[in-house]
C-alpha cells in the first residue's frame, strides 16, 4: 500500500514540478490568454468561429468538434494562466495546434485551402499560421519547463516536497 501511495505521490509531484524561473509567467500569460479567448469566441460565435468555420475547413462533425475544441481551449487556457496542472493542460493544446496547422494552414502551401482561397505558397502559409506556430512553440515550451516559480504548480510542488520531508 505504501508503494502505491508513494508512486501516486511521485507522479503528482512530477506533474507539477517546475524549476523554471518566474519569468515563465510571461509565456503563460500570452499562451493562456490566446487559448482562453479563442475558446470563448468559438462558443460565443459558432457560425463565424465555431462549427461554421470547422465546417468550411472540412472538419467532420463540426457541431461536435467545434464546441469541444472551444471548451478545451477555454479550460486549458485558464489552467495555463493560473499555472495549475500546466503540463497536463499543454498536452491537448499541442494536439490542437498541430491539428489546426495540418488541417487549415498546411494546404496553403500548395493552394486551395478552404479557409484561405486566395492564399498559396510559403509566404502566405507563414503569414496565416503565425499565431498557430507561436501558440505551438509557447505550449511546447511550457510542456518542457513547467509553469515556473510564480504558479499554482510551483506552490503545489513546494507543498508536496514539504509534506514528503515530514513523513516518517
Amino acid at each position: 500500500m505504501t508503494s502505491l501511495l508513494t508512486s501516486t505521490s511521485s507522479w503528482r509531484t512530477r506533474l507539477v514540478h517546475t524549476e523554471a524561473p518566474g519569468a515563465v509567467v510571461l509565456v503563460r500569460f500570452y499562451v493562456g490568454v490566446v487559448f482562453a479567448s479563442e475558446g470563448v469566441l468559438k462558443l460565443l460565435r459558432p457560425d463565424e468561429l465555431g462549427a461554421g468555420r470547422f465546417d468550411r475547413a472540412g472538419i467532420p462533425m463540426p457541431g461536435f468538434f467545434a464546441p469541444l475544441d472551444g471548451l478545451l481551449e477555454t479550460v486549458c487556457g485558464l489552467l495555463v494562466l493560473a499555472g495549475l496542472l500546466t503540463r497536463l493542460a499543454a498536452l491537448p493544446m499541442v494536439v490542437d495546434m498541430v491539428g489546426a496547422l495540418a488541417i487549415t494552414k498546411l494546404p496553403i502551401l500548395w493552394g486551395g485551402a478552404p479557409l484561405f482561397a486566395d492564399a498559396s505558397g510559403w509566404w502566405d502559409f507563414t503569414h496565416a499560421s503565425r499565431t498557430d506556430l507561436a501558440q505551438l512553440c509557447g505550449t511546447l515550451f511550457l510542456l518542457a519547463v513547467g509553469a515556473g516559480a510564480w504558479s499554482a504548480d510551483a506552490y503545489l510542488s513546494r507543498h508536496a516536497r514539504l509534506e514528503a520531508a515530514t513523513r516518517p
